[in-house]
């Protein structure tokens, strides 16, 4: 294909990037297991000329350290390439770049033109499908909340929250506090740059309850186009805040004495035929639909919860009276529950899942969250009494460790034919690399209170 051909296949903002200027180059990338941007770099000439091109199926069975897991299945290791397309939908200005570049998401099949089943975007994309089967059009919205952090070469150190413009980290604590923002306005000028260059829309930033903790609001949409923007999203803000001599960090609980950092992820259904939110009924109540949609959450999240809280460090994040939920109780406008049912409009009606991780692959975190409400919806699970009151004050119902919760997983039958079982298989035997390779650490803890005391 020429150049003309597929630039002019970009969207609008893309477009816009590139007006009086010379694209040098493409990146062409793919999520890995835990989101992480893998690919290549290519020339926009050689791109031009190219209509997919080749990675290794072996970057999905790699453990967040870079080591490898025994996820090959029968055929062995033998590493066969895989043929990536671009979605040129996704095309997007890379603006912290030296040059003039574009990021492109690149689809995963194998050599018969088959999805490959543990990418996390054709994950995400298989359960989106069972919607439309139905007649159902999935819709989302993500809060992305994160923290700036002094940097940190030493990983034997603690984090620290990034001083801001006042000098003290303490003045970065003040939940919703605009002066809170203004700590970080050089920071997050470059955010909303990049966001524009980019052609993202941003609904909203605020301050969370830590310090140097953040949160950033995407516009509902399409589950895939979210999750995408999302994946961007993250590297983005890393490189926002690398600009400034700090990091961003997405992890789940970086700072002992802090709250976490979750990917709140908002739900509606509409129905494809008349445009309609299938939770909402015609004098404006709640369905049979929406109640079996809390249901299937109810009963499935627990089945899901590697895919919310991947790593170790994801499980410091539910601690009771610290913003972050330690049960499924649903209750309307109540942030103490792992499902809160935001005040809304009839016609916007939606459904908060609160459990999920910033650290979460976002298609993985969607798709999972997706999924257990339309097993819900088709077995029309009975969603539980509404909760009155403060949640923390009761028990947890879902695993609080890794290795818990990967058993639960391992056994979910139902969840496997939505999320697809090969998919299960590859990311259980990554997870479980992973948990092998976190007990091999000793950490300070340890050695400070068992060394001499035991």
């Amino acid at each position: 294909m020429s150049d003309d051909d597929w630039t002019s296949q970009l969207p609008e903002a893309a477009q816009s990037y590139l007006v009086n200027r010379r694209l040098d180059e493409v990146e062409c990338i793919i999520s890995d297991l835990p989101g992480i941007a893998r690919g290549k770099a290519v020339p926009a000439t050689k791109f031009a000329k190219q209509k997919n091109f080749h990675l290794p199926n072996s970057i999905f069975f790699q453990t967040i350290t870079g080591d490898w897991s025994d996820a090959a299945g029968e055929e062995g290791y033998t590493e066969p390439d895989m043929i990536l397309t671009p979605d040129f939908t996704t095309a997007t200005a890379a603006p912290w770049t030296g040059d003039w570049t574009l990021q492109v998401i690149h689809d995963a099949f194998d050599r018969k033109g088959k999805p490959i089943p543990y990418s996390p975007r054709n994950v995400l994309k298989r359960v989106c499908k069972l919607y439309e089967a139905q007649g159902w059009q999935p819709v989302v919205a993500p809060e992305m909340e994160f923290y700036l952090v002094a940097r940190n070469i030493d990983p034997a150190k603690p984090i620290e929250p990034m001083m801001g413009r006042s000098g003290r980290p303490a003045a970065a604590r003040q939940a919703y506090s605009m002066t809170a923002v203004d700590e970080f306005g050089p920071v997050i000028d470059d955010i909303y740059d990049f966001a524009e260059a980019q052609g993202f829309e941003i609904d909203g930033i605020t301050q969370e309850g830590g310090a140097g903790q953040l949160e950033i609001n995407l516009r509902h949409g399409d589950p895939v186009k979210l999750a995408d923007e999302v994946f961007y999203f993250k590297r983005m803000i890393r490189e926002a805040a690398l600009r400034h001599d700090c990091f961003a960090t997405f992890m789940a609980k970086p700072i002992s004495d802090e709250p976490g950092s979750a990917m709140h992820i908002h739900h509606s259904i509409l129905d494809i035929e008349t445009g309609k939110n299938i939770f909402t009924g015609p004098a404006g109540g709640e369905t049979d639909a929406f109640y079996n949609f809390i249901g299937g959450m109810q009963k499935h999240l627990p089945e899901v919860i590697p895919l919310l809280a991947p790593y170790v460090n994801s499980y410091r994040r539910y601690v009771k009276d610290h913003a972050a939920p330690i049960n499924l109780e649903w209750s309307r406008d109540n942030r103490t529950t792992g499902i809160r049912i935001p005040i809304s409009s009839t016609e916007a009606r939606r459904i908060e899942n609160r459990v999920a991780g910033m650290d979460c692959n976002p298609y993985l975190g969607i798709a999972a969250s997706l999924a257990a409400g339309y097993l819900g919806l088709m077995n029309e699970e009975r969603a539980s009494k509404q909760f009155k009151g403060d949640a923390y004050e009761g028990d947890g119902d879902f695993p609080r460790t890794l290795g818990e919760a990967l058993d639960v997983m391992d056994e979910a039958t139902a969840l496997a034919d939505v999320l697809g079982p090969e998919f299960l298989r590859v990311y259980s035997v990554v997870k479980r690399t992973e948990y092998e390779e976190f007990l091999n650490v000793i950490s300070p803890w340890e050695r400070e209170h068992l060394l001499i005391n035991v």
